[in-house]
């Protein structure tokens, strides 16, 4: 079976890299990287094939910082020269992302079945781009393999064959249980940063209603400066030229970091008291590792962890992202909603049975 992957960004890394791992147990298996390049700074996509132990992509598209439409475009073309030339029996893409949409499309255009791991998400916001991108993904594939039971449902009653949904638990569960025990005998971050467990909150502001609007951003950091609390904050490369340009306040609680590894990062998501993130990824590794998290968005497509309590939506107005903020967050009880830890394996069999 050779199945062609595509990804782009970083909480595509993640997931490809248990998948990734797990294919490389079977022989009867050939897997082939495409990496389109979309996430192309060292710390947000080098570092995390290195840590991660990802094999070298035979392809790195490197197309990057352009708009939404001319880099889905640009991916398109290239990638349905290397489908053409390849030819998988399968391609599998993963989430949300312009690579996603674009490995799809190249896909379905030529008649390659297409397998979509993380189907069934739906924030109900046509304004995200991702939510376009995970829809059309959605109605594309031949394989779609669903987190959890609620996106199960979605793709039902969007008329979707259930003989083609597969609800096998979330794969970024995988990496949590398998990279948690590895980050905390490989980072010292958190000595490096001069900081103690639970004594501040992680913040990650990257989606564009957020960096793109003066109103929000200013917002945001208004709200985060108001905190006694220290706040750190890996800077996404747009969002610290937005938080410049727009003026934003940035106060003496708040320290501003470059994007770090995904070692780093699971060690600052642990030790959170708090995460407060418009990342739809950074939700379920909060989840996972038992630290309250507030989105700062009016939606979310995890509805689960807003309805066991672990996870609260801000919005970016400012009153309530302060009240938000400063809300005394109860820790929630473990839930198995997205699986067990196994998607990986559950995946590859089901691969195998077809």
């Amino acid at each position: 079976m050779k199945i062609v992957t595509i990804i782009g960004a970083r909480p595509q890394f993640i997931k490809a890299s248990v998948l990734s791992l797990e294919f490389s147990k079977d022989q009867s298996i050939q897997e082939i990287i495409i990496h389109t390049g979309q996430h192309f700074d060292h710390n947000m996509s080098q570092i995390f094939f290195e840590e991660m132990m990802i094999p070298t992509p035979k392809y790195n598209l490197g197309i990057q910082n352009l708009s939404h439409g001319a880099m889905t475009g640009r991916q398109l073309e290239e990638l349905e020269k290397i489908l053409l030339d390849e030819k998988p029996d399968f391609v599998l893409v993963y989430g949300d992302t312009n690579s996603t949409l674009a490995g799809a499309l190249a896909a379905v255009k030529i008649h390659i079945p297409i397998i979509h791991v993380e189907s069934g998400l739906r924030s109900f916001n046509r304004k995200m781009p991702e939510e376009i991108n995970r829809l059309l993904t959605d109605h594309i594939s031949s394989i779609l393999f669903v987190p959890s039971k609620l996106s199960y449902n979605n793709l039902i009653k969007e008329g979707i064959d259930k003989k083609k949904i597969f609800n096998v638990g979330d794969i970024m569960f995988d990496s949590a249980l398998y990279f948690s025990k590895k980050a905390d005998c490989s980072s010292t971050i958190l000595d490096k940063l001069g900081i103690k467990k639970k004594k501040y909150i992680l913040t990650t502001i990257h989606r564009p209603e957020n960096t793109d609007s003066s109103i929000n951003l200013n917002n945001i950091f208004d709200a985060l400066s108001s905190l006694d609390t220290q706040v750190i904050i890996p800077i996404h490369p747009r969002t610290k030229k937005k938080l410049f340009e727009y003026k934003c306040k940035i106060g003496k609680n708040i320290k501003l970091i470059n994007p770090v590894g995904f070692f780093d990062m699971i060690i600052l998501e642990k030790n959170a008291s708090k995460i407060a993130t418009d990342s739809g990824g950074i939700q379920k590794e909060a989840f996972f590792y038992g630290v309250p998290c507030i989105t700062i968005r009016e939606q979310t497509e995890w509805v689960e962890l807003l309805d066991i309590g672990a996870n609260i939506l801000s919005g970016s107005n400012l009153n309530d992202l302060k009240q938000a903020l400063t809300l005394d967050l109860q820790h929630f009880e473990p839930s198995n909603v997205y699986g067990l830890g196994n998607t990986a394996n559950k995946i590859r069999k089901i691969l195998k049975s077809l």
